[in-house]
């Protein structure tokens, strides 16, 4: 039984040895020699037709073994081997049609059929796509996975040829006949497994070096590719353009159609029906424009550019997706149903605002500043208005007003916006403020009217006298005197009060009332009524006193 075994294993050896004395040949010539492609590829298949030959002569010699096998445990390693040399004979059968064929024949190979899987099916939608990218880079995957074959089978050969030196050398050493057979027999296994790889490296080699004499330069082959995808897909790209084109004038002309048409579109403030109606339009166009060109994609049964369309759309809604609550949120705004209103007051910056129009983009206004604001309706999303009653103030003044501020500052305002305030002095200096430091100086506007009040203190001695008569002169003077220098068409009210007893005088008030006409005066007309105040006490020899610790200053001064 043994010796049965170790006479089939030797013949087949023997066999194995005469193919690697063959191919050992067929390589080394290969390697020497610069000979023509053609002659090449016949060598090559030859050495692959007698390797086919030698693995068929050793399957059915391992048939006859498995037969004639006794043991189970025998049994089983011979059908292992026998499995080994099947696919062994499998894979140089693939090489030879490859090589013959010279191209790849991988995708004429039929697949089985597989089992309904949903999720399949729908991304097979996308797989005409998925191939136009693998068509672009496979022959540059093609060279990549050749050079690593070719990297791993040298990597191996050098290891192979290794064991066979120190397998003869042991054989050489021994002069035991058993362990001779033995020896001989592992190096034979070794041989053939060097013979396997070195087909396979010589089938990679020949494979690579037909596509490095094939190949374009990169920038070459995009603009070939390019150039291809354009004059197969330009009409088709032309048609889709033309059918946008047509869908967004079509929308257009309905549009302007519904303008026209339907009573209240173009009201200041819409009815939610109207409103309805437009985002309805504006929807509607949306899925043509979409749906549009898949349709032209689907009737030229384009399916690459159709697999792109899909793959664009499933992009655009994943990027989407986390924004579908913000996006119903501006629904509601468009519809006036929403937290922003048509008509109602808002506040954005710092600035109270009146909600003028709501649509795509909206536009606020300022009513008294003057001023307009306009954003996309993105940006109300988040803010509230509320209604405004017909008293509330805008803005503390307007353009042309004259102001005057908490810092001292007096002038009349030539410039208002969202970011700054400017104001023009009496002399024509400028000062500019930021529309909030302008509002934190709590700006009181002259040019609605004002008024001014004037104090003068008189002595003691005329005591009897304050609270009547001098009040009455002062007042017929100051009247006199205002009708001489031209201000009576403006002067809305006037009075002469008694204030208050000082410590040193008697405190009399002069209250002007004036009209917002001549708030550029304001400075000029206070000082006119102490003027007149004062020439008023000098004609009827009212005492003006000094005030007393002044006086008690002065004196303690002079004494010292």
């Amino acid at each position: 039984m043994l010796n049965t075994q170790i006479l089939k294993r030797y013949l087949k050896l023997t066999i194995c040895c005469s193919f690697i004395l063959f191919s050992s040949l067929s390589f080394a010539q290969q390697t020497e020699e610069d000979t023509d492609p053609a002659v090449t590829t016949i060598e090559t298949l030859e050495s692959f037709v007698t390797l086919k030959n030698r693995l068929q002569s050793d399957i059915k010699a391992l048939n006859k073994q498995v037969d004639a096998a006794q043991s189970d445990q025998e049994k089983t390693d011979l059908r292992q081997q026998q499995s080994k040399l099947k696919e062994d004979l499998r894979n140089t059968t693939q090489h030879m049609r490859e090589i013959a064929a010279g191209i790849d024949i991988s995708s004429l190979q039929q697949k089985e059929e597989e089992a309904f899987n949903f999720q399949k099916e729908v991304f097979s939608l996308l797989k005409p796509a998925f191939d136009e990218m693998k068509e672009m880079t496979s022959q540059v995957r093609q060279k990549s996975e050749l050079k690593e074959n070719i990297s791993f089978h040298s990597s191996r050969l050098p290891v192979i040829q290794q064991a066979i030196d120190n397998t003869e050398t042991l054989r050489k050493q021994t002069k035991n006949k058993k362990l001779r057979k033995a020896l001989n027999e592992i190096k034979k296994n070794w041989e053939k497994k060097q013979s396997l790889l070195q087909s396979e490296l010589q089938a990679n080699q020949l494979q690579l070096d037909k596509l490095l004499a094939a190949e374009i330069a990169l920038a070459e082959s995009s603009d070939n590719y390019l150039k291809t995808f354009f004059q197969k897909r330009g009409l088709y790209l032309v048609e889709v353009i033309l059918v946008v084109f047509g869908i967004i004038l079509l929308s257009k002309l309905t549009l302007n159609a519904m303008q026209k048409l339907l009573p209240g579109f173009k009201a200041e403030h819409r009815s939610f029906r109207i409103r309805l109606i437009e985002l309805s339009h504006r929807v509607l166009t949306l899925f043509l424009l979409i749906l549009g060109p898949m349709a032209v994609f689907y009737l030229v049964e384009d399916w690459v550019l159709f697999s792109l369309g899909i793959l664009i759309l499933l992009g655009v809604a994943w990027t989407l997706r986390q924004a579908l609550p913000h996006y119903w949120q501006q629904i509601y705004i468009f519809l006036n149903i929403g937290s922003v209103r048509e008509g109602e007051r808002i506040l954005i910056s710092g600035l109270p605002w009146r909600v003028q129009k709501i649509n795509m983009y909206c536009e606020l206004v300022n009513p008294v500043a003057e001023i307009c604001l306009r954003l996309p309706i993105n940006d109300l999303v988040g803010q509230n208005s509320r209604p405004t009653e017909s008293d509330e103030p805008w803005f503390p003044c307007k353009k042309n007003d004259w102001v005057l501020l908490n810092d001292g500052i007096r002038g009349k305002v030539t410039g208002i916006s969202m970011e700054m305030v400017q104001l023009i002095e009496r002399g024509g200096a400028r000062k500019t403020y930021q529309t909030s430091d302008f509002l934190a100086c709590s700006p009181r506007n002259l040019s609605t009217n004002f008024r001014i009040k004037e104090t003068i203190g008189i002595s003691y001695s005329l005591q009897q006298q304050s609270t009547g008569d001098i009040l009455e002169t002062l007042y017929q003077y100051i009247q006199q005197k205002i009708e001489q220098e031209g201000y009576t068409e403006q002067m809305l009210n006037l009075r002469v009060e008694f204030q208050s007893a000082g410590e040193s005088s008697l405190d009399l008030v002069i209250i002007a009332d004036f009209d917002g006409q001549i708030a550029d005066l304001y400075n000029r007309l206070r000082r006119a009524i102490q003027r007149w105040s004062v020439d008023a006490c000098t004609q009827n020899n009212w005492e003006i006193p000094f005030p007393q610790r002044t006086l008690h200053m002065v004196s303690e001064i002079t004494e010292n």
